[in-house]
């Protein structure tokens, strides 16, 4: 499959939809997670188009692996680049949509034409493909988000064709294969009933991550703007002990109780969550870590804790400090990745 230029005429029906488009805000570029809109697309029976970066020359302001979904009627969501491309890619994607054939597109560094340039001098390869089985994909997708587990997209750049496969399964087809691996959303766990407890869980699920708000003997309902995936009130021994924390999961103590910090500290120190931490001032710290320590766990157990919590910007007031927590977990998160080939 030939490399296509950007400067190549687009079909007449791609290039009024992008028209149509050009004096509108990019927010669908906001939404890494193209998810939740191709199964709505899906229900409402659209043609589906994905749109995958798949090489980088250069500086990217896009990772690798990053990808847009645009339907039948030029709607698009994600983004590839730092908003160069976006609705010349749409604008190609009807035609990938009605032929069913893949394309790639070359923009900036690498192009043997003068194309769209790209503000951070690099240049990129975007691959169009048309979703033939919607109900498929997004099947193996949310089987894992409910396993809490990863899944690849095993995908043939020359057909368009792909495969849905564990991390752990080999697919045999003869040919190079595309492979994405897609990563459980992020989630966070917080115990308290503080305004940083507040904040974070106002703050958190516009990052991407899924909130669980634990707060014994706490009110009834979770606070007002907090719109958590699980709360619990409940005794902090019952929570705990039936708790589970995942490679995918950060947890965090803001109780400002050092019996209930250490509790929840000890248990998550003992799972896979990817960061652990307390709320608290370096000398609390100290104390929480000879504490760690009196209980058996070993340098490199502690060595995990985030305490205190957070980033350090300087925070003090509690939407500052919330930053700081969220930071830390984007920081430490693992993300969605390409495999080498």
């Amino acid at each position: 499959m030939p490399d296509i230029v950007a400067q190549t005429p687009a079909p007449p029906a791609a290039s009024r939809s992008a028209r149509r488009r050009a004096d509108q805000w990019s927010v669908g570029a906001l939404e890494s997670d193209v998810l939740p809109t191709i199964e709505q697309w899906q229900a409402a029976g659209h043609g589906i188009a994905m749109a995958t970066l798949v090489d980088i020359r250069g500086s990217s302001p896009r990772p690798l692996g990053s990808e847009m979904a645009i339907n039948d009627v030029g709607d698009w969501v994600g983004y590839v680049s730092g908003g160069c491309v976006e609705a010349e890619v749409a604008s190609r994607a009807q035609s990938v949509l009605e032929s069913g054939e893949p394309c790639r597109l070359r923009f900036g560094k690498g192009s043997p034409l003068l194309d769209i340039q790209l503000a951070c001098g690099g240049g990129i390869t975007i691959l169009i493909w048309r979703l033939d089985t919607p109900q498929r994909y997004l099947a193996a997708r949310k089987q894992a988000h409910q396993r809490r587990s990863a899944v690849d997209l095993c995908l043939n750049p020359a057909t368009g064709r792909y495969v849905m496969r564990a991390p752990q399964d080999d697919v045999q087809t003869g040919a190079t294969l595309f492979r994405k691996r897609y990563v459980p959303p992020p989630r966070l766990i917080l115990v308290g009933r503080d305004p940083v407890t507040i904040a974070a869980c106002q703050m958190a699920p516009a990052l991407g991550f899924e909130v669980s708000l634990i707060c014994p003997y706490g009110p009834r309902m979770a606070p007002p703007g907090c719109p958590p995936i699980h709360y619990d009130n409940r005794r902090l021994a019952l929570v705990l002990r039936d708790l589970q924390l995942d490679a995918y999961t950060a947890l965090y103590t803001l109780t400002h109780d050092l019996a209930d910090d250490h509790a929840v500290v000890s248990h998550g120190l003992a799972s896979e969550a990817f960061v652990v931490g307390a709320l608290g001032s370096r000398r609390k710290a100290t104390r929480r870590r000879a504490l760690l320590a009196a209980d058996g766990f070993d340098n490199a157990a502690i060595a995990r804790l985030d305490c205190p919590a957070g980033v350090n910007i300087g925070a003090r007031e509690p939407r500052e400090i919330a930053l700081s927590i969220i930071s830390r977990a984007v920081q430490s998160r693992a993300h969605d990745e390409v495999l080498p080939a």
